[in-house]
């Protein structure tokens, strides 16, 4: 009985979700209400409250399923790919992928997670464990490619590259680009660049940059 329960808790705390997140993109995030969730998923407006207490709770319990999508989705680039380039690119590009289905919905959610009080941006306390799940994707990029780094640099890098992601997911929110071209645009023409200045910090005379930029960082983050 114990087991059926909790299948069946599960069961209905999925349906709550995918039925907020259909809504959240037909009718956009703001217009949906907690008790039109309810009603269009069939449960109570009680239960509904009973697995997730807000909106926000909605969100988060987003947050969390589009990273665990992003997670499997890119376990096969990270487990054969060696190359930094087509790594990040790889992992970047997944990512869109991943999201694809909440494009239309995510200006009118933007609005909402950019502000910086809002229990819904990517940096706050309730983000945080979404957060962490994808600084640690990026931190298995860097560890398994070809890139030689010095230590400090290697340590702070996964969490630049999420930084580097929010900005292109800021770009992609505004993208009405056909099949998103100008975002993948982005990611391709971004992330050599990028790997180009990674390896130039290796150069003796780059070092010295190098440790000023990771001792900025360390202060910000304190």
């Amino acid at each position: 009985m114990t087991e059926r329960a909790t299948l069946k808790g599960e069961q209905t705390r999925e349906l709550i979700l995918s039925t907020a997140l259909r809504l959240f993109r037909e009718q956009g995030y703001g217009k949906t209400t907690m008790r039109a969730i309810a009603t269009e998923a069939g449960v109570s407006v009680g239960n509904a409250y009973y697995y997730y207490s807000s909106k926000e709770h909605l969100m988060q319990a987003y947050y969390d399923h589009l990273q665990d999508q992003h997670r499997e989705a890119v376990a096969s680039i990270l487990a054969t790919e060696k190359a930094f380039v087509p790594r990040l690119t790889g992992v970047l590009r997944t990512w869109l992928e991943v999201a694809a289905p909440y494009h239309e919905f995510a200006g009118t959610f933007f609005k909402t997670a950019a502000e910086p009080k809002s229990p819904l941006s990517p940096f706050s306390d309730q983000s945080r464990p979404a957060r962490e799940a994808s600084v640690e994707i990026f931190r298995q990029v860097v560890d398994g490619s070809d890139l030689k780094l010095p230590a400090d640099l290697k340590a702070e890098l996964p969490e630049l590259l999420w930084l580097m992601q929010m900005g292109i997911v800021l770009f992609w929110v505004h993208d009405d680009s056909p099949a998103l071209r100008r975002t993948k645009s982005l990611i391709d023409r971004s992330v050599p660049l990028v790997d180009r200045l990674l390896r130039l910090t290796r150069l003796p005379g780059v070092r010295g940059v190098v440790n000023d930029l990771t001792a900025l960082i360390r202060t910000l983050k304190t």
